[in-house]
């Protein structure tokens, strides 16, 4: 039998290595992080094959003093923590004291710094930069005098020479470079204070200023995760308990295949944790299509007293001390978020100002949209007088979306029935309690009547604008201000039926029903603990459980909706919730699973003919309702076609 003995310095430091430093972006990682923690404004990457032959980090920080350089290399050597109280509310991103011990076992470590000389000491003792190289066979650190302004710089070469075992697991430089341009969008999206730059061979891939402001913010965003991005995002900025999220979350409509949009950050820290996952997954639970992955760009800051950020040797992973109130914090706030998308404020479509089209129409000629003339173009009096001044034919105007109305009385020329046929669609399905005007309106008065009547007028077009046909049976063309919008009316008198539901359900109280035989479960002592502890939990949504034994559960009451439902599998799931992330909404989806079934089955369906005011009908209702941009399946109901796009088929201005 082998005998127990302390390892070397070096295994133990390659055996670290193997937790920290799986490829270099592990390495870009963690000492890009050193020099945040560093009080860096401006951080500057070079990478040469994929980051295994060089890595340079060069920083502009408070750099290190000449006696701590060969200490910065020893294992648990750190500047940020000193006390178990330090440990316990860490707000710096590193603070094991490991990364650089671990780097430079494994690889060949330059790393030279200065610091900011120093007031009353005489020069070349203050400010004098020092350069310490290691390698891993050795493990034995030089110093000799350099060159090199405040800051530090660190080179990492050959990495895994000394371990060929390792080096053979690395993928080709193509693959490591993707990991490595992976981490450093982490990073820079982690602090816009602080410039960044990635070259890759020789290459610039990155550069990025400071951005201070919203939009230089959303400009680095844009430029990291692409401008389709920051096109189709909502804005969050909420505080509430102590918690403050702010960032960008994608609309439902601009979803991924895979999780590679998503960037968490907990106090500027990157985070991939189960319970914020859940928490997010769940507010796009009703707008999401199956399958799909939501993107966002979030932070989340609080108290670091109340968050564990060591718990894993990356450090990718936390632990909340209330993750129930952070859990309900998150899925109400992006939740809300999602649901107050209206067709008003969904519309992302350049306007037509912007667009260049009224430009062009009043350059060319000489009136503006509302139909005054071009000031402009009325001081120009020196041009040949053409166009409709010469005799020629007038050039096309510019359509009214509002109805046609007689000019004496203001009245809509509406043909016959109209009023009839709107009244059985609003009979069909009640509006919302929420007002809604196809336009703003003026008061005239009848020059027959005398009377005040009430007409709308051209300045206020809904979102949708309004309906103009029918296609295949299928779906609604209608006109608004930026141009074509075509609607699946199926789809979306699905979210409408579906909302009113929810709507129905939630202002009555949970119908429960009694089992006349009361089902039993066998569970776990843990599960059956937690059955009893989250009791008012389970009663909030009609069922009724009681502890029959230490490892078994009696179901004797149930909600009158989910009484074709696995009522045992659905509570099994919601004990495994609730013992995961202190909450659990399992009996809720499966009720909104029915009703949106409810919804799918009432709803109007393809090839029936509806009238103009039908449409018109359908159309205020989507601009009314929560997630109308989306059924309950997660398909889109809506999409925007503008001028733009419109003139971009038909070559229109080439």
């Amino acid at each position: 039998m082998k005998r127990i003995h302390l390892l070397s310095p070096r295994l133990a430091n390659q055996i670290a290595a193997g937790e920290v430093v799986e490829r270099p972006a592990n390495i870009i990682k963690e000492l890009v992080e050193n020099s945040l923690d560093a009080g860096s404004t401006r951080i500057e990457i070079d990478v040469e094959q994929g980051g295994i032959k060089l890595l340079r980090i060069r920083d502009d920080g408070q750099g290190i003093p000449k006696d701590d350089l060969p200490l910065a290399l020893s294992r648990h050597a750190t500047s940020k923590i000193s006390t178990l109280d330090d440990l316990e509310a860490v707000s710096s991103l590193g603070f094991r004291g490991e990364a650089l011990a671990s780097i430079s076992s494994v690889s060949r470590l330059t790393m030279t710094s200065a610091t900011a000389p120093k007031e009353g000491e005489p020069e070349g003792e203050s400010g004098q930069a020092w350069q310490v190289e290691v390698e891993g066979r050795e493990m034995a650190a030089s110093i000799k005098p350099a060159a090199h302004p405040k800051g530090t710089t660190l080179e990492v070469r050959d990495l895994f020479f000394n371990t060929p075992a390792r080096r053979k697991f690395l993928r080709t430089e193509k693959t490591e470079f993707s990991h490595v341009d992976e981490y450093f969008k982490r990073l820079a999206l982690s602090r816009y204070d602080v410039a960044f730059s990635l070259r890759h061979n020789q290459k610039v891939i990155h550069s990025l200023r400071p951005a201070t402001r919203g939009i230089d913010k959303e400009k680095r965003v844009a430029a990291l995760l692409g401008p389709k991005f920051i096109d189709a995002a909502l804005h969050i900025d909420s505080a509430a308990a102590g918690l403050e999220l702010t960032g960008w979350v994608g609309l439902p409509t601009f979803s991924r295949s895979q999780t590679d949009m998503q960037y968490f950050f907990v106090n500027g820290r990157i985070v991939r944790d189960r319970l914020v996952a859940h928490a997010i997954k769940q507010a796009y639970r009703d707008v999401l299509y199956h399958g799909r992955q939501p993107a966002f760009v979030l932070y989340l800051t609080l108290d670091p007293g109340l968050v564990d950020v060591n718990v894993h040797p990356t450090k990718h992973e936390v632990r909340f001390r209330d993750g129930r109130l952070v859990h309900d914090y998150l899925f109400r706030t992006l939740h809300k978020a999602l649901a107050d998308v209206r067709p008003d404020s969904q519309s992302s479509p350049t306007s037509l100002q912007g667009s260049g089209v009224l430009k062009d129409e009043v350059a060319s000629t000489g009136f503006s949209p509302s139909g005054l003339t071009s000031p402009a173009l009325m001081a120009n009096s020196q041009q040949p007088i053409t166009g409709v001044q010469a005799g020629e034919f007038s050039e096309q105007t510019r359509m009214s979306l509002l109805p046609h109305r007689n000019p004496m009385t203001g009245q809509a020329n509406n043909p016959a029935g109209v009023q009839e046929h709107l009244n059985a669609y609003q009979s069909l399905s009640q509006p919302l309690n929420i007002a809604s005007s196809m336009a703003t309106t003026e008061e005239h008065i009848d020059p027959e009547t005398g009377e005040v009547m009430t007409v709308a007028v051209e300045n206020d077009i809904p979102p949708l604008g309004f309906a103009i046909a029918q296609l295949h049976g299928i779906y609604i063309l209608a006109e608004n201000a930026y141009g074509l919008v075509v609607v699946d009316m199926h789809a979306a008198h699905e979210r409408i039926t579906y909302e009113r539901l929810k709507i129905a359900v939630d202002n009555q109280n949970v119908q429960s029903q009694p089992l006349l035989v009361p089902i039993t479960l066998s569970v776990s002592e843990g599960e059956a603990d937690a059955a009893e502890q989250h009791a008012d939990e389970f009663a909030r949504f009609g069922v009724l459980l009681q502890r029959a034994a230490p490892e078994s559960i009696m179901i004797r009451q149930i909600p009158v909706i989910l009484q074709q439902a696995e009522v045992e599998r659905l509570v099994t799931d919601m004990l495994a919730d609730l013992m995961q992330h202190g909450s659990s909404d399992r009996i809720q989806a499966h009720r909104n699973e029915i009703l949106g079934n409810m919804a799918c089955h009432g709803s109007v369906r393809a090839n029936r003919k509806l009238t103009v005011p039908e449409m018109n009908g359908l159309l205020r209702d989507m601009e009314d309702t929560e997630r109308s941009g989306q059924c309950n399946h997660g398909r889109p109901t809506w999409t925007q076609m503008s001028m733009s796009d419109l003139d971009k088929l038909f070559l229109r201005g080439r």
